[in-house]
């Protein structure tokens, strides 16, 4: 099979670990001078992630694997906790930030998830903890049986609207430590389907002593060759013998499948005779193909272009799409226990979910997914919706396509609401009817979709600042909550200080307070303590009310 690039013509939101939204602090920064540390090319600053082969990359998890219990032992935990290495990223100074998983006596700790920042001569330089309380738990024995964990899971999932729910698998033990005292409970995973027709993947977190519910998330992360909204694009696909697939196999073997309105299975590939791909008409099946294939393509381009990213995983291997999911269903997701994107086709199966910035919201919760883990629920699920919003408008602006210009607007060309208007808008989120646009006590109790708002502003007024201005053709006005004036220091810069605080400092447990502190370790790294980025994301953060 050969891969070959075309020319086509006119085209087209679980994390795996249940965790609590009361955070932990941030422990360091990694680096307090006042000046940007520069590497060989000083146009990039030397705490910037460089691009790892997978060789690289596998060998840096192998040498963190190997030194597991020496880490163990540095950070200061117990003698029943383990480690286990999830991710790993290098700057371009030689410091490394390895991502750990813990286990205590045999079971799965949900809130431990820690980072450890090691200078290049490998010593450590700090700890970035979802949780700083001491694991130490009397017994093992729960009180209650799995049985009772397992039917108070299916009330809740009836309760929420699911229909179908059956009991994925059965509940497990795990330590709680996400919020308050460590405690021993039980996680359980309801399947099904959620009451607009997205698969259901409610987990459910039951304290093993009193059946109480600690806490409940959804692990179903949810939201152009011809294409419908790109225009005419290139799309790299694969030859065998006289039929053409869409399989990018430069890009680590990106497939589109056609599910054909069912809601379960892979589909089929698209797979015809002629290399041209859709006719820019939702009559046509690969018109929305071309235009979640031309998503896939560019997003990957965009993560390995901007950051050094090889794929989701960062392990040069792609995801795979899936559209024309169910009858009119007006939503996309990310599903990471297939690791695929999934997209409907709208009402009356007119408006598929394939745009641009859709596409690359919905590949960037895969990327959260591997990196932070933010849980989907409470403020780090409002911070989790944020960061695809936030990449996806990134991934927009750097395809440069007239068709689908970037904008600060989310979903505009979907017609989700029926009316024209945008899904979302990220210099005053209120605009489309309940996101929020400043932090508040109970902004973590709104849907993760509304909660958003706050990460959306400040991310829109770091990158462009505050007031009315006109961006290649569409009007914003940012106000802030205290009526201060935040000069922006550029989309390029705000994108590099989100990616980076996502990927060395947040953590399962990730509220607005610890993001602050996050992206102004991030700016710090980057551009130093005394910059004029480090001055800005204070500032932008104060207009969205968070201090």
């Amino acid at each position: 099979m050969t891969s070959r690039t075309t020319g086509h013509q006119h085209a087209a939101l679980a994390a795996s670990i249940a965790v609590a939204t009361a955070a932990a602090l941030m422990s360091t920064s990694l680096s307090a001078s006042a000046a940007p540390r520069l590497g060989a090319d000083s146009a990039r600053p030397a705490a910037a992630p460089v691009a790892l082969s997978a060789a690289a990359r596998t060998g840096l998890i192998r040498s963190a694997q190997a030194r597991l219990a020496e880490t163990t032992k540095n950070i200061g935990l117990g003698s029943k906790e383990k480690l286990v290495v999830k991710d790993v990223v290098k700057d371009a100074d030689g410091t490394v930030h390895t991502r750990y998983e813990r286990i205590y006596e045999g079971l799965p700790v949900l809130g431990g998830d820690l980072i450890v920042h090691t200078s290049e001569s490998g010593r450590t330089e700090g700890v970035s903890r979802a949780s700083k309380a001491t694991l130490k738990l009397a017994s093992l024995t729960p009180r209650i049986g799995a049985a009772t964990a397992q039917k108070q899971a299916l009330s809740l999932a009836k309760k929420d609207g699911s229909a179908k729910s059956t009991t994925d698998r059965a509940p497990r033990k795990v330590v709680w430590a996400a919020s308050g005292k460590p405690v021993l409970a039980y996680e359980t995973v309801i399947g099904g389907f959620q009451d607009d027709g997205t698969p259901n993947q409610l987990h459910v977190v039951t304290d093993a002593a009193t059946g109480k519910k600690l806490f409940q998330y959804q692990g179903i992360e949810t939201g152009v060759g011809n294409t419908q909204y790109s225009g005419k694009v290139d799309l790299t696909t694969a030859q065998s013998g006289s039929s053409y697939t869409l399989t990018d196999d430069s890009r680590g073997g990106h497939k589109t499948y056609n599910l054909d309105h069912k809601q379960d299975g892979t589909g089929t590939l698209f797979s015809q005779d002629s290399d041209t791909w859709g006719d820019g008409k939702t009559s046509n099946a690969a018109t929305a193909a071309a235009d979640a294939a031309y998503g896939a393509q560019l997003t990957w381009d965009y993560y390995k272009n901007t950051f050094g990213r090889s794929g989701i995983k960062n392990d040069g291997k792609a995801a795979y799409s899936r559209v024309h999911y169910g009858n009119a269903y007006v939503n996309a997701f990310w599903d990471d226990s297939c690791f695929c994107m999934t997209y409907g086709d709208g009402t009356n199966d007119s408006d598929p979910l394939t745009s641009l910035d859709v596409a690359g919201h919905e590949m960037s919760h895969g990327v959260t997914a591997n990196t932070a883990g933010l849980e989907y629920s409470g403020e780090s699920g409002g911070l989790n919706e944020a960061t695809s919003d936030i990449m996806g408008t990134g991934v927009e602006f750097a395809a440069n396509n007239s068709t689908d210009a970037g904008d600060y607007l989310i979903g505009e060309k979907i017609n989700i609401n029926g009316d024209g208007t945008p899904l979302r808008y990220m210099d005053k989120p209120s605009k489309d009817g309940g996101s929020a646009d400043y932090w508040s006590s109970s902004v973590g109790n709104e849907d993760v979709h509304y909660s958003s708002g706050v990460a959306n502003h400040f991310f829109y007024l770091l990158s462009e600042g505050s007031g009315a201005k006109s961006i290649d053709g569409v009007d914003y006005d940012s106000p802030t909550k205290d009526g201060s004036k935040v000069t922006g220091i550029g989309r390029d810069k705000a994108l590099q200080i989100w990616y980076k605080a996502l990927t060395t400092y947040f953590t399962s447990t990730t509220d607005y307070a610890d993001a602050r502190k996050g992206t102004l370790s991030a700016a710090t790294d980057l551009y130093g303590a005394d910059s004029a980025e480090y001055k800005t994301v204070e500032a932008a953060w104060t207009g969205v009310d968070v201090h």
